[in-house]
């Protein structure tokens, strides 16, 4: 049982520390990715060591990294179930931020409930009970799926009634409400975000819900033909990846005193797959596309929202996003053409 009292904050060493961009490291957070592997974490921590210095920002994860990913800045194991090594690697290497990426997505956490359950919940309280025992600003991304059939969809607003009918769902609205009591207990400096839909072109689908409007461009550029497994019509939030990295570190370096709440909704765009498939066409006038309804993840994209309401992410840090469809979907193909003409020159 740990017992939360005042820690003593690390005397600052910047005056062991070398000259980086004119300024002492330690004048740098330290941050630890956990689940750095995943769709986000790689080009979050290509944007933190921009910011702030390559060895100042380390991906961890329980998988092996890619060659390119574990000569590109630190990379550690971790494990977010093993409390005494994740305690050690933030002692060990100072950290001050915890971004906290670990986690089942929906439909996979469907399939596998219990490891959902001990990831997504009991890895979340070995995190918080670290994050408050050494005073760590700590992220913990939420989603679209923290809502259920009984919520407001079109727009969903940041306070409303929460009763997801996943795993996932219900881990994440668990990770909100108890991060928001940390910070109110303990005086834990927890910020949550919550993601719709996420688009990159740099990774593969990871068994989300909304992860077809992402096979849709490599199917496109493949074969040219895409089987799409939620309805035409179905309608969901979604997000150019380089937005949502943008606004974690916005978020993450906004001043305490603007931030109204301890979880945000951030939109950019929403759009049905008939819509998407509609931009892709423009782009590939003969793609085929047929639609072969998944019940499970139908089900699950029902009971999401259709349209995100972030007006208070806009006010109170001035959240704004740089991608809509067209730009989306022009981006896309320019990264995986480009991919798809190295490989084949290759």
């Amino acid at each position: 049982m740990l017992l939360i009292t005042g820690y003593l904050k690390e005397q600052d060493d910047s005056h062991q520390e070398f000259e980086q961009s004119h300024r002492p490291e330690t004048d740098h957070p330290r941050v630890l990715i956990t689940g750095g592997l995943g769709q986000l974490g790689v080009g979050l921590a290509k944007l933190l060591r921009k910011r702030f210095g390559k060895n100042n920002v380390i991906l961890s994860d329980i998988r092996k990294p890619a060659d390119n990913v574990f000569y590109s800045g630190p990379f550690i194991y971790s494990d977010i179930l093993d409390y005494k090594n994740l305690r050690e690697i933030v002692v060990n290497n100072r950290i001050t931020w915890l971004i906290h990426y670990s986690a089942l997505l929906s439909a996979v956490g469907e399939a596998n409930v219990p490891l959902a359950r001990a990831v997504n919940i009991t890895g979340l309280h070995n995190i918080l009970d670290i994050a408050a025992e050494h005073s760590l600003r700590l992220f913990v991304p939420s989603t679209i799926g923290a809502f259920g059939p009984t919520s407001p969809r079109n727009p969903t607003p940041d306070l409303c009634i929460q009763r997801p009918r996943t795993i996932y769902g219900v881990s994440k609205v668990h990770a909100e409400l108890m991060g928001e009591y940390y910070h109110y207990r303990y005086g834990l400096d927890f910020r949550c975000l919550r993601y719709p839909g996420i688009i990159s072109a740099d990774s593969q689908p990871g068994g989300g819900t909304t992860d077809y409007a992402v096979q849709v461009f490599h199917d496109a550029i493949k074969t040219g033909k895409f089987q799409c497994n939620l309805k035409p019509d179905t309608r969901l939030p979604m997000m150019y990846i380089d937005d949502c990295l943008k606004a974690t570190l916005e978020v993450m370096e906004a001043p305490a005193e603007l931030l109204t709440m301890r979880t945000y909704n951030i939109n950019a765009m929403s759009f049905t797959p008939e819509e998407l498939v509609q931009e892709v066409q423009k782009h590939v006038p003969e793609f085929e596309v047929t639609y072969n309804v998944d019940p499970v993840r139908q089900a699950i994209a029902d009971s999401w929202p259709m349209n995100f309401d972030d007006n208070n992410a806009r006010k109170d840090w001035g959240w704004k996003h740089d991608y809509d469809l067209p730009e989306l979907v022009t981006t896309m193909f320019n990264f995986l053409g480009s991919e798809s003409r190295i490989a084949q020159a290759n």
